[in-house]
């Protein structure tokens, strides 16, 4: 138990959904505030719309930079619970005067921050209904109005399916928070995606560094295995479900369609090929087999699938190539691959674009 503790206290919790779980049940315990990174000049460790949570115990959760500024933006957060107003703070990292020059941090660009109390009295700006869609594996947009430092804070919820949700994110039109001007307000709207979800058919060892660097990442885990001896509670502890039925069956379970990504890695030809042939009846943008190419067309044969006709394209040996034989080592490997196809991105160096 001890153990446990000790891990947890070293999760970091930078997903909306990772975020609002935590905040939900203490939600009238503490006074929180929310923060929202709403308008970016030049570079930025974050993206347009990160969101980040602050409590009367100085816990933080989430990142609105590098880690740099959060400390900073803890006081100005305890100003807006007492008032219980909404706050606008600038960090310029190429002004002399400001804070963040002044400590020698920053991106180099100019970020404007949105800092929102959460009460019994706003609704708590509707992040009530925004985790009920996470929780459902709906996708919503939360809308934020940008008010002036000292006024009241408000935001709006729109779920998914409904005509406004079409409207809006249409006017997004593939980005994931934009400014928006109408009725004589600003708002920001973000459209809110539920975390990717990851299915590992093998519960070895070396599925372990791979279940937690997922959960670490902010996944949803699911771990199936039918053999008595695999996958067990206690060496995976950051996943959310464990399922004993054999591969094959897995379509009849309830959340078959809503895995994005799977990684076949049971050690044995036979399992490994009934899952990879029922994953070809999936919606996962990533299938991943473990094992080299030899083995990869053994597994083909077995399951009956021709390399060049598969509806769900298998990378077979997965991963990419960093270098490294540990299971950690083939986690990361793994994960930056999916990763990678996720975010449509070639996988190479990032200074070798500059």
């Amino acid at each position: 138990m001890q153990k446990r503790l000790y891990t947890e206290s070293f999760l970091m919790f930078n997903q909306l959904s990772q975020q609002l779980k935590q905040w939900y049940p203490k939600r009238d315990a503490q006074k929180w505030v929310l923060g929202t990174l709403y308008k970016i000049e030049g570079p930025s460790y974050r993206s347009l719309g990160a969101m980040m949570m602050f409590n009367d115990l100085g816990q933080q959760f989430g990142l609105l930079s590098g880690g740099c500024l959060e400390s900073d933006i803890q006081k100005r957060a305890s100003q807006v619970m007492r008032s219980k107003r909404s706050m606008l703070i600038c960090y310029d990292a190429n002004d002399e005067d400001d804070m963040s020059f002044l400590l020698g941090i920053g991106c180099g660009g100019i970020i404007h921050i949105l800092l929102q109390p959460l009460t019994p009295q706003n609704d708590y700006l509707q992040l009530p209904a925004v985790l009920n869609a996470l929780d459902g594996r709906q996708r919503c947009i939360f809308l934020q109005r940008i008010t002036q430092s000292g006024e009241i804070a408000e935001a709006n919820f729109v779920q998914q399916h409904s005509d406004d949700f079409s409207a809006i994110a249409a006017q997004l039109d593939g980005q994931e928070s934009l400014l928006m001007d109408f009725n004589d307000r600003t708002w920001l709207a973000t459209l809110i995606r539920p975390p990717r979800h990851l299915l590992i058919v093998g519960g070895g060892v070396d599925a372990r560094p791979l279940a937690d660097l997922a959960a670490a990442l902010g996944w949803e885990v699911t771990l199936c295995d039918p053999r008595p001896a695999n996958a067990r509670r206690e060496h995976f502890m950051r996943v959310t479900s464990i399922l004993r039925c054999s591969p094959l069956e897995l379509h009849k379970e309830p959340f078959f369609n809503l895995f994005d990504a799977a990684v076949v890695m049971t050690h044995n030809l036979e399992l490994d090929a009934n899952a990879v042939a029922v994953l070809q009846t999936s919606t996962v943008r990533y299938c991943a087999l473990l094992g080299p190419a030899v083995r990869k067309e053994k597994v083909l044969e077995l399951a009956g699938l021709n390399k060049n006709n598969l509806l769900v394209p298998i990378a077979g040996p997965a991963g990419l190539r960093l270098g490294g034989e540990l299971p950690e080592d083939v986690a990361l490997s793994i994960l930056a691959e999916c990763q990678a196809v996720f975010n449509a991105k070639d996988a190479g160096s990032i200074s070798n674009l500059l």
